[in-house]
């Protein structure tokens, strides 16, 4: 079977990528498999399709395997079925400008809705001077990047990732017209009013970049839909709601909603490894009679300020549950070289600290701050909370929604913010809350508490149901079929206008 007869390769392009490398202590070469649900849930793919997988070096180690490899591919034994990488070397004032002044945290805030837009942003120099020498500049590496191997194999299929590269497509449509380009944005998107933010020139030329692709896809519909509104409405486009599809420089952009899931019997058997076994113990040792549970990245989007807040109003209104209870919060620490998350850290640190003296006794400390990365030990708490606080203010999905009800051993019961993603899947059998409403959070978790024996089974087997009923290898099927069939109609399209 020739080449092209067979399935065409996969280019995977994100900034972030399947593995980083490092030197050790005598200067050895060595690799390490990256974290973050974009990685885990892309090599759910790599493990069926072979691929080569295009991302950004990030150390003076992924720099010399770029260099070793010509700037070229190279292996990545025991990563999916035939996987490749290759880097893009950007240098590093670049990178800073594209990665910490656009990316994050202007892009990010915009599409959390995390500006205070009285006091900032200012859209100075700076930042148009790193859009221009920073973001575009990046966009273009990867995109070159890109051309290269599609220059190699035209028919390959790109799947680009995430809101670090809007602006690539644009260039790799005009060097490859008819490439398929497929991009899917695992963050809110926000509604035309909060991109008036940017300069027309930097919103236009990021709704141009995206629709540049065949398919943009998103979480959810809500995202999706928000996109759509951006086309008419800051590009002056005709927009098809009904059938999500733009038009754009003569072709149909299909706009889609994916909801992401995890692997679940993965992260099942993850939950009956000894090292979580190890960390139950500790907790069970520890706990009272209710356990309160959390975990997330130390982001302002995850309203973490509120809902130790909604937690301190809780323990105001209902002292019968004093000593009984103990939240368990487990913050990784994030992008503690950006101003506003060192001080949001230190914010975090010093309600607990309020809500500890102000409620605790010689012998209970209401509140068990953690602030490490422990994924065992977050899995064993995912397995014996009584309540769960997923509270965002928007969040692009919130895999923790569906990972800790996956494994939770007790009818545990999840307070679900309207914002996450995760909403329209699970919203029916969680408690719904509004993000910014400390009383109805606090009133959420006196729910839950008393929350009859039956009904608690009921909620947790129905949110485990649809978990596994619709885990990532739904995800991913459901984008490959949209794929092949926007392909072959792309292809009967060519051939009766050629006729």
């Amino acid at each position: 079977m020739s080449v092209r007869e067979r399935e065409p390769r996969l280019i995977l392009v994100s900034n972030r990528g399947p593995v980083g490398f490092s030197h050790d202590d005598t200067g050895r070469l060595g690799r390490e498999r990256s974290g973050g649900g974009l990685v885990t849930a892309l090599l759910g793919l790599v493990g069926h399709t072979p691929a080569l997988w295009i991302s950004a070096a990030v150390s003076d180690a992924d720099e010399e395997v770029a260099r070793r490899a010509g700037g070229r591919s190279f292996e990545l034994p025991g990563l999916g079925t035939d996987t490749r990488g290759r880097f893009v070397v950007i240098d590093g004032e670049t990178y800073h400008r594209y990665y910490n002044v656009i990316a994050n945290p202007m892009l990010w805030f915009i599409q959390h809705y995390l500006w205070d837009l009285s006091n900032a942003p200012d859209v100075r120099h700076e930042e148009l001077d790193a859009w221009e020498h920073g973001y575009l500049a990046a966009n273009k590496a990867f995109a070159d990047a890109v051309i290269d191997e599609l220059d190699e194999d035209p028919d390959r299929i790109v799947m680009l990732h995430d809101y670090h590269l809007y602006t690539a497509p644009e260039a790799i449509r005009a060097a490859h017209p008819g490439a398929f380009l497929h991009h899917f944005v695992h963050i809110p998107w926000s509604q035309p009013d909060y991109w008036r933010i940017l300069p027309p020139h930097i919103r236009e030329g990021i709704l141009r970049g995206l629709l540049a692709n065949d398919i943009v896809a998103f979480h959810t519909r809500a995202y999706s839909r928000n996109f759509l509104l951006c086309c008419e409405e800051l590009l002056d486009l005709r927009v098809d709601y009904a059938r999500r599809t733009v038009r754009w420089e003569g072709r149909e952009v299909l706009v889609r909603s994916y909801p992401i899931s995890v692997n679940a019997p993965m992260f099942e058997e993850l939950a009956r490894s000894p090292e979580v076994a190890a960390e139950e113990g500790a907790i069970l040792r520890r706990r009272r009679q209710h356990l309160i549970v959390r975990v997330d990245r130390t982001d302002l989007s995850k309203n973490t300020l509120r809902g130790f807040k909604a937690f301190d109003v809780f323990l105001d209104r209902h002292p019968e549950f004093h000593e009984d209870i103990t939240f368990l919060a487990q913050l990784q620490p994030t992008r503690q070289d950006v101003d506003e998350y060192v001080e949001y850290l230190g914010r975090i640190r010093d309600v607990v600290s309020r809500i500890n003296t102000k409620h605790g006794t010689t012998d209970w400390m209401p509140i068990d701050l953690r602030v490490e990365a422990n994924i065992h030990r977050a899995v064993a708490a995912y397995k014996h909370y009584d309540v769960l606080l997923v509270n965002p203010i928007f969040d692009g999905m919130n895999l923790i929604a569906k990972e800790a009800p996956l494994v939770n051993e007790r009818d545990g019961v999840m307070i679900l913010s309207e914002n996450a993603g995760a909403h329209e899947e699970l919203g029916h059998f969680a408690l719904t809350i509004n993000p910014f409403d400390i009383e109805a959070q606090a009133e959420a978790i006196h729910e839950a508490l008393v929350m009859a024996a039956d009904e608690r089974s009921f909620r947790n087997q129905e949110i485990k149901r649809i978990v596994r009923e619709n885990d990532v290898g739904k995800w991913l099927a459901a984008q490959q079929a949209d794929i092949a069939r926007k392909r072959a109609a792309d292809r009967r399209r060519g051939t009766r206008a050629r006729a």
